[in-house]
């Protein structure tokens, strides 16, 4: 019974640590998809997302690469399927990510790189599954960085999906994300998260 108490009363005093987390808007073409940022996990991470959110680099672009059944990855270029500058390149964090908590699972926005662990620059994916394998380690003794969480909007995300692709992963029409923008918490995200924390708490 004390454990559990403890468990509980850990859970729930990361509560208003968790309701500051920064949300990020994700204004898409097919709608809007709401995503919370975690960075206690990943914060060079969420740095620089939020750099790229902030300096506007996001309008415009589009998801270029869809994968029913694996994800969506988005935030390196435009419809005319030109690549944009972007910042330095920034350390692979997965191991601390998955050492908090995220791993790649359905619903998470994780950071898309070449096969050089630490190549990661602006482009991000969203997990349609539970992809564990890319997971730290991996397949290169790194993995790949997830920095949060889809909160609202999964439907749109689906929907991506269900688009024609062609060869080389590509939607026929271009899915474009209209704007990224930080948006304020909402408190029913943290209560709909503090009840979820309890529930599980008290399961163990």
């Amino acid at each position: 019974m004390k454990r559990l108490i403890t468990a509980a009363a850990i859970a729930l005093s990361s509560l208003t640590a968790f309701a500051a987390n920064p949300q990020v808007e994700l204004n898409t073409s097919m709608g809007k998809i709401v995503v919370e940022l975690y960075p206690e996990a990943a914060p060079l991470t969420v740095a620089n997302f939020l750099q790229y959110v902030d300096s506007k680099h996001y309008d415009g672009t589009i998801f270029h690469r869809v994968i029913p059944g694996f994800m969506t990855q988005g935030g390196g270029f435009t419809a005319q399927m030109e690549q944009k500058p972007t910042k330095a390149s920034i350390q692979n964090e997965a191991k601390l990510a998955l050492e908090k908590g995220l791993g790649n699972e359905r619903g998470t926005i994780a950071m898309a790189r070449t096969g050089q662990p630490h190549s990661a620059t602006s482009q991000f994916f969203i997990n349609y599954k539970d992809n564990s394998f890319l997971n730290y380690p991996g397949q290169d003794g790194y993995g790949y960085t997830v920095f949060g969480r889809v909160i609202s909007g999964m439907a749109v995300a689906d929907q991506m999906a269900t688009v024609t692709i062609l060869p080389g992963d590509t939607p026929a029409k271009p899915i474009v994300l209209i704007s990224a923008k930080t948006v304020a918490a909402k408190a029913a995200k943290a209560e709909k998260t503090k009840a979820s924390s309890a529930s599980k708490a008290n399961a163990k």
